[in-house]
């Protein structure tokens, strides 16, 4: 296997109880945020990556709560896997007093994940094993590891911890199709898993270096900026880079399946039946993003929706079923959980260009047609356009 994990919500009552053991307190949930490092094996270097760390954690006014070893059993795992394995830690961090809003905070750690990670790895000496985040948030973490699926369980005990509760699992097993194996390229990341390839990287990753240098946001100072470039670095895979992008473009202040329909746009140039105000959204977003094309087919979660897209030419399957207690499952194939056909109220597959989303607040699913009749309208993009 070239890697395999999972996603899921901060699981706040493990977490509480598991530090309430090391003597340390949480705050109440959403007052706080988890990271989760891979760390180089050498603990010099892993010492040196906290220290790093914890001065960009200070330089954000932003406080250290603790951090927990991740208990993991190697047994299952191979030799070539085990070779490269990480040291892993999760890291507590403390909301800030003066960040009001929940938005606000998960920025904050965005900031706080790629300014550290730039240090270190520009610091640090190259290994095998680099400081890798695989996720830093206040709603989600990820567990993950070069690992075959089976053994993702077997790996994190945590995963079998009854405590351990989500509202979702977003699961990928990869297959290294344009990069090699390695722990921090196994999926999910922190926004997306992606079946598929992107044709267009290169484009897009010529796009984005050459307009790095005038970003602007009302959400980001200039200095906060600075510690974010570059979004994409190097050696990750194509499904990393386009997951880097989608963090950016969600947390500057747009809804995750805006973002969606920016980069994996439908087939709208010609298409003569589309609604006028949804093609103006697609005409005017295409000024400003090259789209990211290629046969995909993308889940996408924010810890509070979750739901999947469909490239435009529907090149990858994506078959789902709801049933009745309230669950919905999706996968590149029906079967990929075994469900008791006596349960099931509704299955389908995902059309070409189309979105599906699981509101889990809300308790809903939401159409394609509805989410993207309100994301459409919520500018005058026809009359930017003319």
């Amino acid at each position: 296997g070239d890697g395999a994990g999972i996603m899921i919500q901060i699981p706040h009552e493990f977490f509480f109880d598991e530090l309430l053991h090391k003597g340390i307190q949480l705050p109440n949930a959403g007052e706080y945020g988890v990271g989760f490092i891979f760390s180089p094996s050498e603990k010099g270097l892993a010492a040196e990556c906290k220290e790093i760390f914890e001065r960009a954690a200070e330089k954000l006014n932003i406080e250290i709560i603790g951090y927990r070893q991740v208990p993991v059993n190697r047994d299952p795992i191979g030799p070539t896997a085990l070779s490269v394995e990480p040291i892993m830690e999760q890291v507590f961090v403390k909301k800030p007093d003066h960040v009001k809003d929940a938005e606000d905070f998960e920025r904050k750690l965005f900031i706080l994940k790629n300014y550290a990670s730039h240090t270190i790895n520009n610091t640090i000496k190259k290994g095998p094993i680099d400081f890798y985040m695989t996720s830093l948030s206040q709603n989600v973490i990820v567990y993950k590891g070069q690992l075959t699926s089976h053994q993702v369980r077997e790996y994190f005990p945590d995963l079998s911890d009854k405590r351990v509760v989500s509202a979702f699992g977003l699961v990928h097993s990869r297959f290294a199709t344009n990069t090699f194996p390695s722990w921090k390229l196994a999926q999910p990341f922190r926004y997306i898993a992606h079946n598929g390839e992107i044709n267009t990287l290169q484009g897009n990753l010529n796009w984005l270096r050459s307009n790095e240098s005038s970003f602007l946001s009302p959400y980001f100072s200039k200095e906060e900026l600075d510690m974010i470039l570059p979004v994409v670095t190097g050696g990750q895979s194509d499904s990393a880079c386009l997951d880097n992008v989608i963090e950016l473009l969600t947390l500057s202040g747009r809804s995750l399946p805006h973002v969606m329909m920016m980069l994996i746009p439908e087939a709208w140039d010609g298409n003569e039946s589309m609604d006028p105000i949804k093609k103006a959204f697609y005409e005017y977003h295409a000024a400003i993003m090259e789209p990211w094309d290629g046969p995909a087919s993308i889940s996408f979660t924010n810890g509070k929706m979750i739901g999947a897209t469909l490239d435009r030419n529907g090149l990858r399957p994506s078959r789902y079923c709801v049933t009745k207690d309230d669950r919905v499952i999706m996968a590149s194939e029906t079967g990929a959980l075994p469900v008791d056909q006596s349960t099931v109220i509704e299955k389908g597959r995902l059309q070409p260009g189309k979105m599906f989303v699981v509101d889990m607040e809300a308790g809903r699913i939401i159409s394609d047609t509805e989410l993207k009749e309100k994301i459409c309208s919520q500018q005058p993009y026809g009359d930017w356009l003319d």
